[in-house]
């Protein structure tokens, strides 16, 4: 059940800002109100869900500050990661550029959902080279929530167009084994809304509320 909620709010089938009904969640899944209240138990210890006191359950939207201590924290951990790259297996770095390719198709297709999708890949196998599925697991639960951001804005073109060359340079860094331009790739890849680059605006943390999912 958690799974079904979780996968749709994080391919942004139901956008930040959306009530969940109870009622109309539970009989569109077929599940019982205490199922369903422990999957929005599990999704809101996710950071995925909000519940507002006699409002009700709302898909969770991030404000500034939630952006920046994303950006922070995958700054943190990927800096770390890269440094294993001398250990790391080859089916990892041709993952990693396997993300970049699908970013870059995606991009010349016009699929921006997609060039998105592409690059939460590519930071999913930076942290992959470390070879540790605890940390694995810890980052997709953490790009679940980073998603949220990206389900939040309108236009993803500006946001992720100067991503896909720096992805490039970070594969080709990451290939070569180099630790000195891979860090500074990362650095890039990685950087907060100041740094320009991959982050959105904290503009995009106001609150917008969605219609109700139950209509």
């Amino acid at each position: 059940m958690a799974g079904v909620l979780r996968r749709r709010v994080t391919e942004g089938d139901i956008p930040p800002g959306t009530r969940l009904s109870e009622e109309v969640v539970g009989a569109a899944l077929g599940v019982s109100r205490n199922t369903l209240r422990e999957a929005f138990r599990l999704l809101t210890h996710e950071r995925l869900l909000v519940h507002e006191l006699n409002r009700g359950v709302f898909v969770r939207t991030l404000d500034g500050d939630d952006v920046a201590q994303l950006y922070r924290l995958r700054r943190l951990v990927e800096g770390a990661a890269v440094r294993e790259v001398a250990g790391a297996p080859d089916r990892v770095i041709e993952e990693i550029r396997a993300s970049v390719e699908e970013g870059e198709l995606a991009a010349a297709e016009q699929r921006r959902p997609h060039v998105a999708t592409a690059d939460l890949h590519l930071h999913h196998g930076i942290v992959r080279l470390a070879e540790s599925p605890r940390l694995a697991d810890f980052m997709l639960r953490f790009h679940a929530e980073l998603r949220l951001v990206f389900h939040a804005m309108g236009d993803l073109r500006r946001f992720h167009a100067p991503c896909l060359i720096r992805n490039r340079e970070l594969s080709a860094a990451l290939e070569a084994r180099e630790p000195s331009r891979q860090n500074s790739c990362c650095r890039s890849t990685s950087s907060t809304p100041n740094g320009n680059c991959c982050a959105p605006s904290p503009t995009v943390n106001r609150f917008h509320p969605q219609a109700d999912v139950a209509r």
